[in-house]
C-alpha cells in the first residue's frame, strides 16, 4: 500500500518564535528547515515568507529569493507558495502576487477570493494560463459547495481540482478529533486529489485517519506545535519523522 504524500507547513502566517523557538522565519531558517524535513521524509514544502518585522508577507522579491535558495538547497522537494490573506491582504494583492511570481504551485482559499467575486475568474484564469497548479483551501462544506459552483460556471478551470480540507482553527485550546473527519469527508468521498491538515495535539491522529482514506497529508508548525501528549516537538523535522514512522507502522 503506497504511503501518502507529505507536505510540510513549517511556519504559517500567524505564529512566531514566541510560540516556538524553532519556528523558521528568515530565509536561512526556512531553507535549513526544508532540508531537515526532506531528510525526514517530506515530499513538499508549503511556503510562507515574512517581512523584516516577522510579519506575513506576499512580497514577490522575498518569495523569489527564498524559492531560489530552496531550489538550490533541496532539489526534488516540491514547493508550494501560499496566497493567504491573513487579514492583511486583499484579493487584488493576492492576484498581483500570482501574476508577478508565476509560481509552480499555489494554495488559494476560495473563501478569501469570494471577498472580490469580480476578480475570481481572473485569479483562476491567471493560474491556468501560466501553468500554476492550484490547491483549493476549504474550511467547511460551504467552501466546498462554492468551489463546486465556480467550477460548474467555468470560473475555476476543470483541471483545477486539488483540495486541502482544514480540520480545526487557530483558537486557544482548539483540538480536532479524528472522528470528525467522517462527517467532513466520508459522506462524500473525494474523487480528485485531496489533502488534509489538522490543528492541535491530535494532528497526527487526524492525518493517519485521512491517510487511510486515501488523502495526502500536510503536517507542521503552521497547524500544530505539539505531539499527542501535548509536549512541544523539537522542530518541524521531528514531527515529520514521527508522522512518517507512524504511517509506516499503519501500512506494514
Amino acid at each position: 500500500m503506497p504511503h501518502p504524500y507529505v507536505l510540510v507547513a513549517p511556519n504559517g502566517a500567524r505564529r512566531s518564535r514566541a510560540d516556538h523557538p524553532a519556528l523558521p522565519v528568515t530565509t536561512a531558517e526556512i531553507v535549513s528547515t526544508a532540508h531537515a524535513c526532506q531528510q525526514a521524509g517530506a515530499d513538499g514544502l508549503h511556503l510562507h515568507v515574512r517581512d523584516k518585522h516577522g510579519v506575513h508577507s506576499l512580497d514577490q522579491g522575498h518569495y523569489r529569493e527564498t524559492l531560489a535558495e530552496l531550489r538550490q538547497s533541496v532539489p526534488g522537494l516540491d514547493l508550494q507558495i501560499t496566497t493567504e490573506a491573513a487579514g492583511i491582504f486583499d484579493v487584488a494583492s493576492q492576484l498581483q502576487c500570482l501574476e508577478g511570481l508565476q509560481p509552480t504551485w499555489a494554495s488559494i482559499s476560495v473563501r478569501e477570493i469570494a471577498r472580490a467575486p469580480d476578480l475570481a475568474e481572473r485569479v483562476y484564469g491567471t493560474c491556468s494560463g501560466q501553468g500554476t497548479r492550484v490547491q483549493h483551501i476549504l474550511y467547511n462544506q460551504a467552501d466546498a459547495a462554492l468551489l463546486d459552483r465556480w467550477q460548474a460556471a467555468g470560473i475555476v478551470r476543470q483541471d483545477q481540482v486539488e483540495r486541502l480540507f482544514v480540520l480545526g482553527r487557530y483558537e486557544t485550546g482548539q483540538e480536532e478529533i479524528p472522528g470528525e473527519l467522517g462527517s467532513w469527508i466520508t459522506d462524500n468521498p473525494p474523487t480528485t486529489p485531496w489533502m488534509v491538515c489538522a490543528f492541535g495535539a491530535t494532528e497526527h491522529s487526524c492525518l493517519r485517519s485521512a491517510g487511510a482514506l486515501g488523502a495526502d497529508l500536510r503536517v507542521g508548525f503552521e497547524n500544530s506545535l505539539t505531539d499527542p501528549k501535548g509536549s512541544m516537538w523539537v522542530d518541524n523535522a521531528t514531527s515529520v519523522a514521527a508522522l512518517k514512522h507512524s504511517l509506516e507502522g499503519a501500512t506494514a
